[in-house]
């Protein structure tokens, strides 16, 4: 768990909102597309959407 909220934090990435919203798609996201959830990609997404 320290590793995963470090690297988080390490990318700038808000350690709480990503785990969560990890968490809470990992059950139905196909695992063909699990790259999508990792913490630099999740940021990246995000990012992208609040700025449209």
């Amino acid at each position: 768990m320290y590793t995963l909220i470090t690297t988080a934090k390490l990318n700038n990435v808000d350690p709480q909102a990503w785990l969560a919203d990890a968490l809470r798609r990992i059950a139905g996201h196909p695992a063909s597309r699990l790259q999508e959830l990792l913490r630099w990609h999740w940021k990246r997404v995000r990012d992208q959407a609040l700025a449209a």
